[in-house]
């Protein structure tokens, strides 16, 4: 039986809402009863394990460089997300640098509480990935360099299996590296993986460049066998590509205005080396650094932010193509079945005066 509760207090009372199998009500209740009542609930054979909060439970797939970081930094300051588990992979940086940035970033806010898990380490096509320390900087988080880290290695990847049956329907994966650890998932627990509510996923390219190549996206392009697997099995997709991430501006005013605000850790840090560093060189006429990833993880509660169109998705595998992910937006034809896909919904539009308005509120703690 699930309960959610919310306290609300005031000089002379306590308003306690409940709800319980659907049934919502209000009591007002002064500070002493409230203890009796909920002394009266914790003696009986409900569990307080079943007391859950409003934020939608997320585990996170990346491979933790700038943008990364800024969507786990929204998600901390955020009441509506709940990282329940992050996946450390390869991608941008090294798994090894990875798992050390992650546990960097969760000591510094203090959540060391939410579990880490180590992903995949290379490519399925057996590659040797490529990283891109001219874009996120030499250990990933821009000039930021972390203390050396005496853990051992992760090789647990395996844990996010109870992960998943804990939550079941409650959880949605948001992943914005490589889908080189997702992928697996499928092709070794795929009746586990029909239980997870969506999949949010940063990656893909429709009508507009690539961003590694002319026509592919880097997280296709890294693994394109990873990312055809997950668009073949993956149901209830949101997918994140390019012709809509690179929109999603943050713009060194606003950077400015959350640090003079709330100071959130990182951010400025961040955003001004992605700025100044890489975008503002190799983006003509750009007026801040696009966050593809905080896009993908603010989308997660805020659907409306993106316009979406339904179609099966395919990804190109090898040759001078790789990478290229196709859809059919053709809307005079019978829509391609690209051998039995189920349709993903493709981003193709973004608002940005909700995506500015949603981003400047969580970050700042202010209206806009």
């Amino acid at each position: 039986m699930n309960y959610i509760f919310l306290f609300l207090k005031s000089r002379e009372s306590t308003l306690f809402y409940f709800l319980k199998e659907k049934t919502f009500a209000a009591v007002r209740l002064n500070p002493v009863l409230l203890i009796l009542v909920l002394r009266e609930y914790a003696s009986g054979d409900e569990n307080w394990d079943e007391v859950e909060s409003m934020g939608q439970k997320v585990l996170f797939f990346g491979d933790v460089g700038i943008d990364d970081t800024i969507a786990l930094l929204f998600a901390y300051l955020s009441k509506d997300v709940e990282v329940v588990g992050i996946v450390a992979c390869y991608g941008n940086v090294s798994k090894k640098q990875t798992t050390r940035n992650v546990r960097y970033l969760l000591k510094e806010v203090g959540r060391t509480d939410i579990p880490v898990m180590g992903g995949a380490e290379k490519p399925m096509t057996g590659e040797v990935p490529t990283y891109y320390p001219n874009v996120h900087g030499p250990e990933g988080l821009g000039p930021i360099t972390p203390p050396p880290n005496e853990a051992e290695p992760l090789e647990n990847f395996f844990e996010v299996i109870p992960l998943i049956e804990k939550y079941r329907e409650d959880l949605v994966i948001v992943n914005v590296g490589r889908m080189t650890s997702l992928a697996t998932l499928f092709l070794l627990y795929p009746d586990t993986m029909k239980m997870i509510k969506s999949f949010y996923i940063m990656g893909g390219a429709f009508n507009v460049p690539g961003n590694v190549t002319p026509s592919a996206e880097a997280n296709f392009y890294a693994d394109p066998v990873a990312g055809n697997i997950v668009m073949k099995y993956a149901e209830n997709v949101f997918l994140f590509p390019l012709n809509v991430t690179m929109h999603a501006i943050v713009t060194p005013g606003m950077v400015n205005y959350i640090e003079a605000k709330s100071k959130p850790p990182f951010l400025k840090a961040l955003l001004d080396y992605y700025y100044e560093n890489f975008y503002q060189k190799m983006v003509p006429n750009i007026e801040g650094s696009p966050v593809h990833d905080a896009l993908t993880l603010m989308s997660v509660k805020n659907n409306s932010i993106c316009t979406f169109y339904r179609t099966p998705v395919a990804v190109e595998i090898t040759g001078e193509a790789r990478g290229l992910t196709i859809g059919d937006f053709r809307k005079s034809f019978e829509q391609a079945k690209f051998d039995k896909r189920p349709a993903h919904f493709v981003a193709i539009e973004l608002n940005y005066f909700k995506f500015y308005k949603l981003f400047m509120e969580n970050m700042t703690g202010e209206p806009f």
